[in-house]
């Protein structure tokens, strides 16, 4: 079976992909750092298999690809991202309940339908484009162009592939996430699983898993111990990224007695965060201690500025983020929907002894 074949170069490719990752710089001899590439190797296959050998986009579903349990591309502790494959030539409608979500949107990318990256955007609906009633229920269409319906919608182009949804949440642990639903409104031929079609997804799936082995140990972002200026809201993007969000990177590299200090202000904003990620840009282990931080948990000074505290032990500032034993890692922050790029930030290496809970601008 051609589906064979594929399967047994997908077992071949995560096995190279495990030699290369504990050999990397970054990763070799150290303990955890090569757990945390065993579970990015589970995590990228997972997704891949849920996005292209299980996704009907004749009977599509949201699938979440991004959580504590799915760990890759940047993920964060305060958002879910889930999965729906688009037929361009089909009508859909999408619902749902917007629970405890600040910020929420759905994305429509277009671009090759066979495992590599979306190219572009092809329209997104967020929660401003949407109206709730008092339980806050939504919904809005997505459809070819000339089978536009009533109420917002995307209209999609001829190579759209893949829509993605973001909810974030003040506090996910405590909070209601949103409950997303797609039904394709055409009807749909009558289903049968072939050989040719399981190796095409297979194959989308393989070529997915190498795309993000392309990307990853992504190099150290600017200078350690930095923070780069933050970029706008961007005209055009690449892959799954948002398209209402402005982003600043910077990277950390500290001794174990060592606190990296960060004063900044942020721009009025439906929601942004800080998120501490390994080289294979996923977040170290929110379910047991933070180590990402956003607008909503911040404590502010007195100006409405903010300081955040990077380090392995808790200094006692109310802004500190664990670096949970990483002696060095990538620093991120997103501001979504804000209304004027950030002001470039302030870092700061200190004795962790010398922090305090009031410290401030010097």
């Amino acid at each position: 079976m051609a589906t064979g074949a594929v399967f047994h170069a997908l077992l071949d490719e995560l096995s190279d992909l495990e030699a290369t990752l504990l050999a990397h710089p970054e990763i070799v001899g150290d303990e955890q750092s090569a757990c945390e590439a065993y579970r990015w190797l589970f995590s990228i296959t997972q997704v891949a298999l849920d996005c292209f050998v299980w996704a009907d986009s004749a009977a599509p579903r949201f699938v979440d690809i991004v959580g504590a349990t799915k760990k890759w591309g940047g993920d964060n502790a305060d958002a879910f991202y889930q999965h729906t494959p688009i037929d361009p030539t089909r009508r859909y409608r999408v619902s749902g309940f917007r629970g405890d979500a600040v910020y929420l949107s759905l994305t429509v990318y277009a671009g090759p339908d066979d495992g590599h990256y979306s190219e572009r955007i092809v329209g997104s609906v967020n929660h401003h484009d949407l109206s709730f009633d008092e339980r806050g229920r939504f919904e809005f269409w997505i459809a070819p162009p000339g089978h536009e319906m009533d109420g917002p919608g995307i209209v999609l182009e001829p190579d759209s592939v893949v829509g993605i949804t973001r909810d974030y949440l003040a506090e996910p642990s405590l909070h209601q996430r949103t409950t997303w639903r797609i039904e394709a409104l055409d009807a749909a031929p009558t289903y049968r699983l072939t050989d040719e079609d399981l190796a095409r997804r297979m194959t989308a799936a393989l070529t997915w898993v190498r795309d993000q082995a392309a990307i990853v140990p992504v190099p150290v972002f600017g200078e350690s111990n930095t923070v780069e200026s933050p970029y706008p809201v961007p005209t055009t993007t690449f892959g799954w990224a948002a398209g209402d969000a402005a982003y600043a990177m910077g990277s950390f590299d500290l001794a174990a007695d060592q606190s990296l200090v960060i004063r900044g202000t942020s721009p009025t904003c439906e929601f942004w965060n800080l998120c501490l990620w390994n080289p294979l840009l996923h977040t170290y282990n929110y379910d047991r201690d933070r180590v990402t931080i956003n607008g909503m948990q911040t404590v502010y000074e007195a100006d409405g500025s903010w300081v955040v505290v990077v380090s392995e032990t808790d200094p006692g500032h109310p802004n500190w983020i664990s670096t949970q034993g990483h002696r060095s890692g990538r620093l991120w922050f997103r501001w979504f929907i804000p209304t004027e790029t950030p002001e470039p930030m302030t870092c700061e290496v200190v004795p962790t002894a010398s922090v305090s809970a009031t410290m401030s601008a010097p």
